[in-house]
Parts: structure tokens; sequence; C-alpha cells
């Protein structure tokens, strides 16, 4: 009866923390969906736009490492993760006063949202992993990540809505300034759940047995393969702004439809999460390797095209492999790494993660510009040395990564 009542409350902690992620992915992935539009319509060339999406996503990722050591040092995880989500959520509606020709401001606050980011991801992903241990970790993790990209899409989709609405004839930079506006309402949502939930649950690390405090944790080599695993994967894998610049300057979809195609991801990217996540506590990392192969091509479909339908096609294939990227990446650290020091283990896998999509993102955007081939040459094969890593990996770590392997 007390196991059952801790499954319950679990995943009730789970759900909850998966809504605030909901709001949150509404207001900063709805923003994301129109920014290669809107920081070229602000002044910046392609060249910047990967440069920013880079240099956010290296702060969003690196300084995860500093913030996950000192969660753990502090124990203060509820703190940082309202720290983290008030600086992420608010930093979306100060885009609505950007005056044109301001992309230079519009970067600092593309770039402070990835910090607030990085403050709260490893010391929210250490309570959500807590809870994760009672109801099967790649499940816990696939089911939060779920009801994340279930507000990644609905966040597109509203700025669809507004787009629409605003009619064909209304300045584009405009309607962006409006919808970046509207996203506060999702923003202020969040800042509400977060500390309804710090209330409900001061302390998540109750759902967890403490016994695996006792697990040492050293750096062994199937660690090392994860690692240069991921970074191959982030390294190939481009940021979605310069898609949405592709697809703006092909014209192969309208202005107004481009976040619902982001949306689109986000929905191939809930869905992929849930079924990867399902299958990693059957066959471990494997299920990564899995996934990439079927992602590694997205770049050739959309970069090489201007149709719709092979565009489509790329973008399907790309939320195919940021969902399973997302909540097995999460669930392997869990596993990995012992409950005392998850934080500073997820700060360490991300902060490598970052690192690697801010100078691919940075490669990226320049080859777009000198030769699209060549980026989806250095694309396809990064995520093919990705997969070759995530198979070693599984083979020297399968005993410790699904309690069921043989």
């Amino acid at each position: 009866m007390k196991k059952r009542k801790l499954v319950t409350g679990a995943l009730a902690f789970i759900t909850l923390m998966g809504i605030v992620s909901l709001f949150s992915d509404m207001t900063h992935e709805g923003a994301r969906s129109i920014l290669g539009e809107y920081l070229d319509l602000a002044g910046a060339s392609a060249a910047t736009i990967g440069f920013v999406s880079g240099v956010g996503e290296l702060c969003g990722y690196s300084l995860r490492l500093l913030s996950g050591l000192l969660a753990d040092k502090t124990k203060k995880y509820w703190l940082l993760v309202g720290l983290g989500y008030g600086l992420q959520v608010l930093a979306i509606p100060l885009l609505a006063l950007v005056p044109r020709n301001g992309w230079m401001i519009a970067c600092g606050l593309i770039i402070l949202e990835r910090i607030g980011k990085a403050i709260k991801k490893p010391a929210k992903n250490t309570l959500v992993s807590f809870a994760a241990s009672e109801i099967g970790t790649g499940m816990g993790f696939a089911y939060q990540e779920f009801l994340d990209q279930l507000g990644a899409f609905l966040g597109p989709v509203l700025l669809t809505v507004i787009g629409l609405g605003q009619g064909p004839a209304a300045d584009l930079f405009t309607t962006y300034r409006l919808s970046f506006a509207v996203l506060a309402i999702p923003a202020a949502i969040t800042l509400t759940l977060v500390l309804v939930a710090w209330r409900r649950y001061p302390h998540p690390e109750m759902f967890e047995k403490a016994a695996e405090d006792d697990a040492p944790f050293r750096i062994e080599k199937p660690f090392v393969l994860f690692m240069i695993a991921i970074c191959l994967f982030a390294f190939g894998f481009a940021d979605f702004t310069l898609i949405t610049l592709h697809a703006a300057r092909t014209h192969a979809f309208p202005d107004a439809a481009l976040a619902l195609l982001y949306a689109g991801a986000m929905a191939v990217d809930a869905f992929a999460a849930l079924l990867f996540g399902k299958l990693f506590d059957r066959i471990g990392l494997r299920a990564l390797a899995l996934a990439t192969v079927l992602s590694a091509g997205f770049a050739a479909f959309v970069f090489l095209s201007d149709s719709p339908w092979l565009i489509g096609t790329g973008v399907v294939l790309w939320g195919v492999g940021m969902g399973a990227q997302e909540s097995i990446m999460k669930a392997a650290v869990s596993r990995i790494v012992p409950k005392s020091m998850r934080s500073t283990g997820f700060g360490i896998f991300e902060t490598g993660f970052g690192v690697a999509w801010f100078l691919g993102s940075w490669l990226l955007g320049y080859l777009y510009d000198l030769a699209p081939a060549a980026l989806v040459a250095v694309s396809v094969t990064a995520q093919l040395g990705a997969i070759a890593f995530y198979t070693l990996a599984s083979r020297g770590r399968r005993d410790k990564t699904r309690p069921d392997a043989a």
C-alpha cells in the first residue's frame, strides 16, 4: 500500500512538473519558432543567426556544469529552479519591446533566456529523476518530455493564429512583436505553477531510495563513449532557427505557417519521446542509436530542397531525433550517476552537448551561406559517427543502463 502511494505521488509530481514545462515551452518554444525570420527582419545575417543560436545553446548548456555543482553542493534545488524559470520565461515577452534593426538587443535577450534555462535545468532534471525512479526511468522522463513538447506544439500554433489574424497585409515585424507580448500569458502561468509545485512537493527526493548514494561515480570508458556520441549528435544537429530561415528564404511555406512548421516538429518530438523512452527501459542506449539512424538524413531533405513536402519530411526526422535525445539522455544519466551527484552528472553531460551544439550551429550556419551541400555532408557524417559511439557505449555498459539486460 505504501509502495503504491509512493508511485502515485511520483506520477503526480512528474505530471505537475510536466505541466510547468508545458507552459514554459509554450513561451520559449513558441518564440523559437519565429526567431530565425525575426532576427533576419531585425538585420541579422544567416551567419550571425547561426552564431547567436550557437552561443545561446553554449550558455544554455555549458553553464549547467556550474549550476549542477551548485545544486548538489547546496541541495537548493527549488531555489535554482525558480530563479532559472524566472529568467527564462520573462526574457521572451521583452522581445516585444525591441525596436526595428535592434537585432543586437534581441540577441542579448535570446542568450539571457538560455542562461535562465541553464540555471534551472540540472536541478529540475534531478527533481524529476527522483520521481522517475519509481515508475521507470525512461518512461518517467518520456512522460515529462511529452507534456513539455505538447507546450512546444501549442506555442507555435498560438503564434500562427496570431499571424493569420493579422492578415497578409500586416507588417511582419510588428506581428512578431505582438506575438512575443502575448507569450507573457503562459510565462506568468509557468511561474505560478512553479510556486505551487514548490509548496506542494518541497522534498521530491523522498521518492527515491537513498541506497544509491553509496554507489561511487567513476568516469569509465562507456561514460566517455556516451559523451563522444552525444557531442557528435549535437554537432551535426542543426538548430531549428536555421531550418526556419531556409523555409522562409525558399518560400516553401507562407510566412504565417513557419511557426506551424515548428509546431509539427514539436508534436513529432513529443510522441518520439514516449516511444523511445519506453524502448530505453527495454534495450538501453541502443534505443538512442536507433533514433539517430532514423533522423540522420534530416538535413538532406531540408537544405537541399525548396519543396514543402521534402522540407516537411526533414522536419519530421528532426523531431524524431530531438525527442529521443531529450528523453533518453536524461534517463541514461539518472542510471549512470548516483543520487548525491546527479545534478553534477546532468551538468557534465549537458555541457558537452552544448559546446558541441555551439560549434556545430556556428559551422552549419556558415556553410548554409557558402554551400548547403557541405552543410548536409557535415551533419550526416557527425550523426553517423554518433551512432557508432552509441553502439560501443551500449555494449560496454549494457548491464548498468537497464536492470534486465543480459
